[in-house]
C-alpha cells in the first residue's frame, strides 16, 4: 500500500493542490530516511572493523611477546632462535641461521672489496630453505648457499663470482649450492666471474747505462835501446749496460840511440748488452832527441758497442775511437785509433752509430801529422738505424811540416770523384706482442638434493674469458745516411732510402671461457641437477699498427748537391690474436 498517494477532498483546484503537497513531502521524508539509513550501516561497518583491529594488534603483541619468551633459552645458550628467520649478512659476512624449529637462512652479503669473497648463506634448522650466497668482490668467488632443513627445506643458490679486476688476473668461481636436508632440492651453483682484457703490447724503452768494465793497464816505458810497450786492452763490458774499459796508454819511448817510439794504445773492450765500447788507449811518446828516431805510437781502436739487450734494453752501444799518440822528434804522429771503434752494436729499438775516429797524432818537427781516423759506420737498429761515426781529425804537423789527413766518415761510400751515397735507414722494429685475456671464473657446484627424495641443484654457468689486449705498433724505420761530400767540386752522393716501418704487434690471444658448475646429486628419490654451461672463450685483439717510414737521407755537400733519398714503406698490420678455449 503506497503511503505517498492521498486523493483530493473535492474536485476543486483546491483541494487538488492540497493533495499534490502532501504527496511531495511525503517523497521527500522517504528519501531522507533511505540516506540515515545508510549513514547509520557505514557506522556500524567502521565501529566493527576497528574493533577486528584492535583485537588483532593485540593478538599480535601476545604472540610477539610468547615467541621472544619461547626463543629466549635457544638465543641465550646457542646463539639462535628457536623459530624465525635468520638476519642477512653485512657486506661480505654471513647470513644469520634460521630457527632450529622452523625458519630460513639469512642471505650471504655481498662483498665490495676486491678480492673478499661473498658472506655465505645461513643454514636452515629443521625445517625451511638455505639463504642465497652474496656476490665476491672482483676477482673473489661467491659465497656457497646455505644447507635447507633437516627435515625438509631446499638449499640456497650459491652467490656470483666476482669479475676480474683487471688485466692478467681471472674472474672469480661461483659458491656452490648448498645442499637440502632429507626432503628437498640442491640450491644452484653461482655464476663465475667474467675474465679481464688482456694487456696492451708496450715496446721497449731504452737503457739503462751501468758503471763501465775496468779499464786495460797502461804500458811499460821503455829504456836503453827498447821502446816503450803497448798498453794493455780494456775489460770487454759483461753485463746488460755495462760499457767497455778504455785501453791503457802506451809507454814512453827513452833511447837515447835512436829507435822505436812509444808502444800503441790498447783498444777499446767491447760494450755489454746495450752498452758503449771503450775508447781506444792513446799512443806512448818518444822522448829522444835522435833525428832518426820514430814517432810515438798510434792510438788504440776503439771497442764495438754492445747488442741490445732485448725487453727493457733495446739501445744498441756506441763504439768509441782512440787518439793517436803524439810524435817525437823529426818523427811521425801516431795515426788516429782504429776507425773509431767500429760499428755501433744492434739494438733492438735503436741502433747506435760507429764512434767518431780518434784524432791523428801531432807531428814531432820536421814531421807530418797522423792521420785521423775514421769514423764507424751506424748499425741498423730494429727501430731506427744509427747514424755514422765523424772521421777524426787529422793531426798537426810539425815545424815545416804537413798536417795529417781527416779520417772518413762512417757509412758512406765515396771515391775520388762522387761523393758517397747515404746508408739506408734501419727497418722499424716489430711492435710488441699484447697480452692474452684472463680466464673466466668457474661455476660453482650444485647442491645435493635430499637424501630421502629431492632433485641436485644445477651447476652455476662458467664466466666468459677476456678478450686479448691489441698489439702495439711498429716502430718507426731509420731516417736514410747522409750522402758523402763529392770532390774537386763534383756532385755529393745521393741521400740514402728511409728505412721501411715496422709490422704492427700481434693481437693478445682471447681468455679462456670458465667451467660449467658440477651438477647436484639427487636423493633417493630424485634426479641429478644438470652441470652448468661453460663460459663463452674471449675474442682475440686486434693487431698493432704497422710503423711509419723513415724519412730519406740529405744529398752530400760539394759541387751540386745529391738527392734525397726516398721515404721508406710503411709497416704492415699485425695479426690479430687467437680467440680463446670455451669453458
Amino acid at each position: 500500500m503506497s503511503t505517498t498517494q492521498l486523493l483530493a477532498a473535492g474536485a476543486d483546484e483546491v483541494s487538488v493542490a492540497i493533495a499534490a503537497l502532501f504527496r511531495t513531502h511525503a517523497n521527500a521524508y522517504q528519501a531522507l530516511s533511505a540516506q540515515a539509513a545508510a549513514v547509520h550501516d557505514q557506522f556500524v561497518r567502521s565501529l566493527a572493523a576497528a574493533g577486528s583491529s584492535y583485537a588483532a594488534a593485540e593478538a599480535a603483541n601476545i604472540e610477539q611477546a610468547l615467541l621472544n619468551a619461547v626463543n629466549a633459552p635457544t638465543q641465550a645458550l646457542l646463539g639462535r632462535p628457536l623459530i624465525g628467520n635468520g638476519a642477512d649478512g653485512g657486506p661480505g659476512q654471513p647470513g644469520g641461521p634460521g630457527g632450529l624449529l622452523f625458519g630460513d637462512g639469512g642471505k650471504g652479503g655481498t662483498s665490495n672489496t676486491a678480492g673478499v669473497a661473498g658472506g655465505a648463506g645461513g643454514p636452515s634448522g629443521l625445517i625451511g630453505n638455505g639463504g642465497v650466497g652474496g656476490t665476491g668482490g672482483a676477482g673473489a668467488a661467491g659465497g656457497a648457499g646455505g644447507a635447507g632443513g633437516w627435515l625438509w627445506g631446499n638449499g640456497g643458490s650459491g652467490g656470483a663470482g666476482g669479475a676480474a679486476p683487471g688485466p692478467g688476473s681471472n674472474g672469480g668461481n661461483g659458491g656452490a649450492g648448498g645442499s637440502a636436508g632429507l626432503f628437498g632440492a640442491g640450491g644452484a651453483g653461482g655464476h663465475g666471474g667474467a675474465g679481464a682484457i688482456g694487456t696492451p703490447g708496450v715496446n721497449p724503452g731504452p737503457a739503462t747505462p751501468t758503471t763501465p768494465a775496468p779499464d786495460g793497464a797502461d804500458g811499460v816505458d821503455g829504456f836503453g835501446i827498447v821502446g816503450g810497450g803497448g798498453g794493455q786492452p780494456g775489460s770487454n763490458g759483461s753485463g746488460i749496460g755495462e760499457a767497455g774499459g778504455n785501453g791503457g796508454t802506451g809507454g814512453d819511448g827513452d833511447n837515447i840511440v835512436g829507435g822505436s817510439g812509444g808502444g800503441g794504445g790498447g783498444s777499446g773492450g767491447n760494450g755489454g748488452p746495450g752498452a758503449p765500447g771503450g775508447a781506444g788507449g792513446v799512443g806512448g811518446k818518444f822522448n829522444s832527441n835522435s833525428p832518426s828516431a820514430s814517432g810515438g805510437g798510434g792510438g788504440g781502436a776503439g771497442g764495438s758497442g754492445g747488442d741490445g739487450a732485448g725487453q727493457g734494453q733495446p739501445v744498441g752501444g756506441k763504439g768509441g775511437g782512440g787518439d793517436g799518440g803524439i810524435g817525437g822528434f823529426q818523427g811521425g804522429g801516431g795515426n788516429g785509433g782504429g776507425n773509431g771503434g767500429g760499428e755501433g752494436g744492434i739494438g733492438n729499438s735503436i741502433g747506435n752509430g760507429g764512434g767518431g775516429g780518434g784524432v791523428g797524432g801531432n807531428g814531432g818537427i820536421g814531421a807530418p801529422g797522423g792521420n785521423g781516423g775514421n769514423g764507424g759506420n751506424g748499425n741498423a737498429g730494429d727501430v731506427s738505424g744509427g747514424a755514422g761515426g765523424g772521421g777524426g781529425a787529422g793531426g798537426n804537423g810539425g815545424l815545416g811540416a804537413s798536417a795529417g789527413n781527416g779520417g772518413n766518415g762512417g757509412n758512406s761510400f765515396g771515391n775520388v770523384t762522387l761523393g758517397g751515397f747515404g746508408g739506408t735507414g734501419g727497418i722499424g722494429g716489430t711492435g710488441a706482442t699484447a697480452g692474452t685475456g684472463s680466464n673466466g671464473g668457474d661455476g660453482g657446484a650444485g647442491g645435493r638434493g635430499g637424501l630421502l627424495f629431492g632433485a641436485g641443484g644445477s651447476g652455476g654457468a662458467g664466466g666468459i674469458g677476456g678478450s686479448g689486449g691489441i698489439g702495439a705498433s711498429g716502430g718507426a724505420g731509420g731516417d736514410g745516411g747522409l750522402g758523402g761530400t763529392g770532390a774537386g767540386g763534383i756532385n755529393g752522393g745521393d741521400g740514402g732510402d728511409g728505412g721501411d716501418g715496422g709490422t704492427g704487434g700481434a693481437g693478445g690471444g682471447g681468455g679462456n671461457g670458465g667451467n660449467g658448475g658440477a651438477a647436484g646429486a639427487g636423493g633417493l628419490i630424485g634426479f641429478s641437477g644438470s652441470p652448468g654451461a661453460g663460459g663463452d672463450a674471449g675474442s682475440g685483439g686486434s693487431g698493432g699498427t704497422g710503423g711509419t717510414g723513415g724519412a730519406g737521407g740529405a744529398g752530400g755537400s760539394g759541387g751540386s748537391s745529391g738527392s734525397p733519398g726516398a721515404t721508406g714503406a710503411k709497416g704492415a698490420t699485425g695479426a690479430a690474436g687467437q680467440a680463446g678455449t670455451p669453458g
